[in-house]
């Protein structure tokens, strides 16, 4: 693996001055180019699922700002639908499943699971042989909680009350449910980094809803699992970790996952982040409205930062996805202010 792919030194723990950046959702709306590579593609799924595409839009931030990571342009639910389950996307809408029952779950088939998912691997061996040689490249899925929730509500919801509610009154066909995805999803990592990734990350977007027992259970146990299957095969490759809310169980998330970094979103406070980053290569974790407001608000979130996390271990990222109304200028001053540092 080439050397000279500097967020690979601070997954090891080393410090990198200035720190590697990249931006969660960096392929995106807030783009022109985006939106229209979307609109000749058709669905958004259709976009996921064309290499040709999907290469071009994980590009398009690369070439604009120089970040030094691509990550995979896909979909944390391609997982529920190469199992057969259906899943659309509705513009204003979001996703949109048909809820899944318990009966249902003992009934998911992976046998298809890989060849459904093949034009993803594709996208990514074509994105590792067009990216600069000293970009990382990311892979990625959603970890089993966060998928789950989208199957059995069959949308996003607030507080995620409806996958909540099942997991308490049908526990069995939950577990198995959250088996099956953290099964198929090591599964999918594993063909990730066959085909080229650098890095793969597990986004929890919903860990933040959960209580004590039920993180544990349903956060912490699915994504240990999928770490211990991954580093079987590919015990070197760095598995960053984001749950997203995880407040006060962030530290024993990292601790009993095993993951390698670990994701913070924007509420993490620096002290604590400072103290996680004793353990680890830290990621994060800039609130993406200082990046739309601009300004001083975005100087100062990104010298906060910085200053706390600049002598350690840290990849510089948003502490959640870039929104689609950021201005471009807004971008270019963050990667400005972050290359200047020193």
């Amino acid at each position: 693996m080439p050397e000279n792919r500097i967020m690979l030194d601070v997954l090891k723990g080393k410090t990198v001055s200035p720190p590697p950046l990249w931006m969660m959702r960096q392929a995106g709306r807030y783009l022109l180019e985006y939106r229209e590579t979307r609109r000749r593609a058709g669905s958004f799924l259709d976009l996921c699922y064309d290499p040709d595409l999907a290469v071009e839009v994980s590009l398009q931030p690369i070439k604009r700002f120089g970040f030094d990571a691509s990550i995979l342009f896909s979909d944390i639910l391609v997982v529920p639908h190469a199992l057969g389950r259906d899943v659309r996307f509705e513009e204003g809408r979001g996703p949109l499943l048909t809820p899944i029952s318990a009966a249902e779950i003992a009934a998911l088939d992976g046998e298809t699971f890989h060849v459904n998912l093949e034009p993803v691997y594709e996208t990514v061996r074509r994105l590792r042989a067009k990216l600069p040689d000293e970009t990382t490249l990311i892979g990625f899925c959603g970890a089993p909680w966060t998928v789950a929730t989208y199957m059995i509500a069959g949308h996003g919801t607030p507080d995620q009350a409806p996958a909540r509610l099942f997991a308490y009154r049908e526990p069995a066909a939950f577990l198995q449910l959250l088996k099956v995805l953290a099964d198929q999803s090591a599964g999918y990592l594993i063909r990730q980094i066959e085909a080229g990734a650098d890095v793969v990350q597990i986004f929890d977007s919903w860990s933040g809803v959960l209580d004590e027992v039920s993180f544990e259970a349903f956060c912490v146990r699915p994504v240990a699992q999928i770490v211990r299957q991954v580093r079987a095969v590919h015990p070197k490759v760095p598995i960053i970790g984001f749950p997203k809310g995880a407040g006060g169980h962030y530290r024993s998330y990292r601790q009993k996952t095993g993951v390698t970094g670990l994701g913070l979103d924007w509420t993490v406070p620096l002290t604590t982040a400072r103290e996680l980053q004793r353990d680890g290569a830290v990621q994060g974790n800039l609130d993406p409205l200082r990046l739309v407001a601009g300004g001083k608000a975005l100087a100062a979130g990104v010298e906060a930062i910085l200053g706390a996390l600049g002598g350690g271990p840290l990849i510089f990222n948003l502490g959640h996805g870039i929104t689609p109304e950021t201005p471009i200028a807004h971008v270019e001053a963050m990667v400005k202010m972050v290359r200047s540092a020193s």
